[in-house]
């Protein structure tokens, strides 16, 4: 049974859902019914999250340190043998200014090594125990970003247009392993993630997104787009800006001209 086809009795790992969205879907799955481990590298911050919400597990996980999640996900699969699903939710967005190259390297570094790496390692991590079962879920999480790009995070917006072209390839090489591969595609949305999009205007409320998240996840899809993508319709002027001949139009609206 895979996670589209019933969102109760699952068993799933959120790596990086201390806060936003990640915490806001945990929530939400275990309130379908589904066991749910939340991971995040603060253990005094899991602490509270546990004390908060009675019946979430937790676990410490770094996803930009490869032994850390190694580890982690072999300390989950001990105490959670029926672990079924992946949702690799960890990741960072900060601005970048070419102009101060090696500061801007930095950050970038950053970027690729969480959103990437730490994706990528996550989903090599589970591959021998849900080859095992033969009837997994692995969910990345992407943005619009990855289809129109913001001028201030360039590096972001390529991890995140990289992360969706690793779920369509995967998909096609794990489908036969019995291993679902579904794209979160998040608008931007009021979180913390990066300093002002909490109280942005056109950030997307966070409990309508992850209600709507739910609520397409449970449904019926109506195209194999919808079986394959997660898309609230906040965030379809994105994802769908080159498929609706909109793309120029896009970019100007996210990128107006700099002072």
């Amino acid at each position: 049974m895979t996670l589209r086809e019933n969102l109760s009795g699952h068993t799933i790992l959120v790596p990086g859902a201390t806060s936003g969205i990640g915490l806001a879907l945990a929530l939400r799955l275990k309130e379908r019914g589904s066991t749910v481990i939340v991971g995040g590298r603060r253990t005094a911050l899991l602490e509270q999250i546990a004390r908060e919400h009675p019946g979430l597990d937790t676990v410490e996980i770094d996803v930009a340190d490869p032994r850390s999640i190694e580890h982690a996900v072999a300390e989950v699969i001990e105490r959670h043998p029926e672990l079924d699903v992946l949702v690799a939710m960890a990741g960072i967005m900060q601005a970048e200014d070419w102009s101060d190259t090696a500061t801007a390297l930095a950050t970038a570094e950053r970027a690729v090594t969480t959103n990437l790496l730490g994706t990528i390692r996550l989903i090599a991590a589970v591959q021998e125990h849900f080859r095992a079962r033969g009837d997994a879920t692995i969910m990345t999480v992407t943005s619009g970003l990855a289809h129109v790009p913001m001028r201030a995070t360039p590096t972001y917006t390529a991890t995140k247009a990289a992360v969706h072209q690793l779920t369509e390839s995967l998909r096609l090489q794990l489908a036969p392993a019995g291993i679902e591969m579904i794209e979160l595609v998040p608008p931007a949305v009021g979180t913390d993630l990066m300093p002002g999009h909490r109280d942005s205007p056109g950030a997307m409320d966070l409990d309508a997104f992850a209600d709507e998240v739910v609520s397409l996840l449970e449904a019926e899809p109506a195209d194999p787009r919808a079986s394959r993508e997660i898309l609230v319709r906040h965030v379809e002027p994105l994802r769908l800006a080159e498929v609706r001949g909109s793309y120029e139009e896009a970019v100007a609206r996210l990128n107006p001209p700099l002072a």
